[in-house]
């Protein structure tokens, strides 16, 4: 019998109780007697290996931790709880360390707005404001009350708001979809008191974002874009006066532009407008000044990142003199201060690789941080030039032992027109196995979405449940990827479905050429545009003998007839102005080359998932059915762009190996339910 001994943390306000399991192998698994003191690993093929991390201990023992805000001397975050169907809770630890919940169920702190949602709650002076899922109505509560509606239940989203200091009155980005049209989004002005919609005071442009009141309560900052322009494109910064009753005045435009992204507009302690802009082909970091826009510390380093929620920050204010922030060189982030008054930059040494989410209040700061050897966590930094933090909450308490995890290693591989592209590889890794001589691993390729987005090295349950059953996994960063610059993210423009395919193809070829991957037994797998990416590379090229697409696009043509506003006109500048490039779109769709596809498939779709809607999944299914390719579909009701349910996620993982494992020739470990896979050989 072979021991697997781990140990999970259950973390409370009160104790911490470490739980002893064991896990075993039978005879029927094809294990052999391994005693826990044994020093020689079980020899069994790749794929086949006993792992102690399953997809129950996954959704069991994970939650998802994101924009954390410091109110007083309280620090709030919010919990995905893939247990309680996804729900997304606030939580507020106490000056005193005692940590709880402030929401209540059923509510469900999240907004529509941009479908993606991002800054769906603030705590100012006490009180806390958030949307609510289910009718996207503002709520305030107290610690300890009950959540009150600020604004009716009109069907109107609200995202983003501030409060406008000594008023009651807050600034929010709210979108409208009562029209029947496409949705109209303005700023408005919403009276806590007096619930209302909201008095408009910006308007006439296809989005709005990062509202910013000064602390005196004088001026609004904002930042405003149009099609077919996304924020990571160009955005215009404004400037406006807000009169006593409420109107904006001296309106004008400060920064950006139709070819400049501005991010993260914010105000110093005494006033002064700071922002982020690429206008120098990086995202660094700039102030409004009497003489007008100063470069704080020119850098090839990304001190922003692509808006695609509201909210999003990268850095913050020590005092008038000190920022504290984050760059990003080659994807991998470090913290660092900048002093304001002799413009230098000084790191703060942490530990973590990916930091995100960053607010600050005075001396004290905290964040969402992950790196190779630590999973996503809220982090508490103190002052000064430390860099050790307090760790407040933890997206996993699942704590796997170091012999079975595999560490993301940076890789730099050829790919076409003599340029080079970026991925984290991941070797195989659990110290009870090792493959027979000779054999080479399968090996998983991941696509990250957006396509405008990154993938990071934060270790990562998912990425641990493949490698710790004898699978390597490579994460590519191709060309359009962030955290390498400007021109690196346009690599796309023009050109999604064969940038990120060809990288894709490279890195694959490049890990076989090193002897780190089997050339016959390669996979793919990604999501949304990520999924686009996965359909492409199976369907223009032959390389990748399986791949599973998690609500990915196949036809383009009607990704932009039904996606929602934010995203409708995002592929003029990644394929072409639709209809005018109506040849390309139908080139570069996968459902339109179905007999080019020979690649085994499996498709996993949320039915309310308005960014892919489901019949893209379902088309694609039912031509690769017809054509007597293998293929499989699995459908989850309740779930939109991205699966939140705890039994849902399960499902698909566990799927997902069941299918590589019938197509690339191995036998999974332990056991799992089977998949429906028409044409099965």
């Amino acid at each position: 019998m072979s021991a697997f001994q781990y140990r999970r943390l259950r973390r409370s306000p009160f104790m911490a109780v470490t739980l002893i399991f064991a896990m075993s192998l039978t005879a029927d698994d094809g294990g052999s007697a391994v005693n826990q003191t044994t020093t020689l690993p079980t020899t069994r093929p790749y794929g086949e290996w006993m792992s102690p991390i399953t997809t129950d201990q996954i959704v069991a023992e994970s939650i998802r931790v994101s924009t954390p805000l410091i109110g007083g001397t309280d620090v709030y975050w919010l919990e995905g709880r893939p247990q309680e169907a996804g729900r997304s809770v606030l939580v507020r630890r106490s000056a005193d360390g005692q940590t709880s919940d402030v929401t209540p169920a059923p509510f469900n702190v999240r907004t529509r707005v941009h479908e993606y949602g991002g800054g769906p709650y603030l705590v100012a002076n006490g009180v806390i404001y958030f949307s609510n899922f289910s009718d996207q109505r503002i709520y305030k509560i107290e610690v300890g009350s009950v959540p009150q509606p600020i604004t009716p239940d009109s069907g109107m989203r609200f995202a983003d708001y501030r409060l406008i200091p000594g008023t009651h009155r807050l600034v929010a980005v709210r979108e409208d979809h009562s029209g029947g049209g496409e949705a109209v989004n303005t700023l408005v002005l919403l009276d806590i008191e007096h619930p209302s919609d909201g008095i408009v005071l910006a308007a006439g442009n296809d989005f709005y974002s990062a509202p910013r009141v000064s602390p005196d309560g004088r001026q609004l900052a904002w930042l405003t874009w149009n099609h077919p322009n996304m924020p990571w494109d160009g955005t215009e910064l404004w400037l406006a006066e807000i009169s006593t009753d409420g109107n904006l005045a001296d309106v004008r435009q400060v920064g950006g532009g139709k070819d400049t992204s501005v991010f993260q507009p914010d105000w110093s302690p005494g006033g002064v407008l700071y922002f982020v802009s690429d206008r120098s082909g990086w995202w660094n970091l700039h102030r409004l000044g009497e003489d007008g826009i100063e470069d704080l510390y020119p850098a090839d380093a990304e001190f922003g990142q692509p808006m695609w929620g509201f909210g999003m920050s990268t850095y913050g204010f020590e005092s008038d003199h000190s920022i504290l922030c984050v760059y990003t060189v080659n994807a991998s982030d470090q913290l660092a201060r900048l002093n304001l008054n002799t413009k230098t930059l000084t790191d703060v040494k942490t530990a973590y690789t990916n930091i995100g989410s960053i607010q600050v209040n005075g001396s004290h700061s905290v964040f969402v941080g992950g790196s190779p050897s630590r999973f996503s966590q809220v982090v508490m930094l103190g002052g000064g030039d430390s860099g050790s933090g307090l760790t407040l909450q933890e997206s996993t308490s699942l704590e796997v032992d170091e012999g079975y995890i595999s560490q993301g290693r940076a890789i730099e591989f050829p790919t076409e027109h003599g340029l080079t592209a970026h991925a984290y590889y991941y070797a195989p890794a659990n110290k009870d196995f090792r493959a027979p001589d000779g054999e080479r691993p399968p090996l998983l390729l991941m696509s990250h979405g957006g396509p405008t987005g990154a993938t990071s090295d934060t270790l990562s349950l998912p990425i641990q449940f493949w490698t710790s059953r004898g699978i390597a996994v490579v994460d590519v960063n191709y060309g359009g990827s962030t955290g390498y610059g400007r021109a690196y993210r346009k690599r796309l423009n023009g050109n999604w479905g064969i940038v990120d395919v060809d990288d894709s193809v490279n890195a694959t070829r490049y890990l076989v050429a090193q002897g780190l991957a089997d050339g016959e037994r390669l996979a793919i797998r990604g999501g949304s545009a990520g999924g686009y990416t996965t359909l492409a590379a199976l369907t223009f090229r032959d390389v990748f003998k399986a791949g599973a697409s998690y609500f990915g696009i196949s036809d383009l043509e009607t990704l932009v007839r039904d996606t929602h506003k934010f995203e409708s006109r995002y592929i003029d500048s990644m394929v072409g102005p639709y209809p005018q490039s109506l040849e390309t779109y139908q080139e570069r769709s996968p459902i339109n080359h179905i007999d080019d596809l020979n690649s085994s498939v499996i498709f996993f779709q949320g039915l309310e998932d308005k960014v892919v809607p489901p019949n893209q999944a379902e088309m694609m299914f039912t031509a690769l059915k017809e054509r007597g390719v293998q293929t499989a579909y699995l459908a989850f009701e309740g779930e939109g762009h991205g699966f939140r349910k705890a039994e849902n996620q399960k499902r698909s993982l566990d799927a997902e190996l069941y299918f590589y494992g019938k197509v690339l020739g191995f036998a999974p470990a332990g056991n799992i339910d089977p998949v429906a896979i028409a044409n099965a050989r």
